[in-house]
């Protein structure tokens, strides 16, 4: 998978296509409209890419300090955007 619109297209399976990495597959989760199962995807993780994508499903969420820690880890600083063109920066970042 190369494009968004490839992404978004597969939003309409039941599962992740399996090449995905997690940042990718918690982001597919959230595009589907499951905030609970993207968040689980990068709950228990450390790394940047994943602090990244966390901190972007805290925003999503509406829990701001939350979010802006998260950012902090990823070494990110939060977005003046909409969430739906962070998530299509996000996805475009991790295909």
């Amino acid at each position: 998978m190369k494009t968004l619109a490839e992404l978004k297209k597969s939003l309409n399976l039941d599962q992740p296509p399996g090449e995905f990495s997690v940042q990718l597959k918690s982001l597919w989760y959230d595009g589907k409209g499951d905030w609970h199962q993207a968040h689980a995807q990068v709950d228990h993780l450390g790394d940047r890419e994943s602090a990244w994508v966390h901190a972007y499903l805290h925003r999503k969420e509406g829990d701001i300090g939350n979010a802006d820690y998260w950012y902090s880890k990823a070494q990110q600083i939060r977005p003046n955007l909409s969430l739906e063109e962070e998530w299509e920066q996000l996805v475009l970042k991790f295909l």
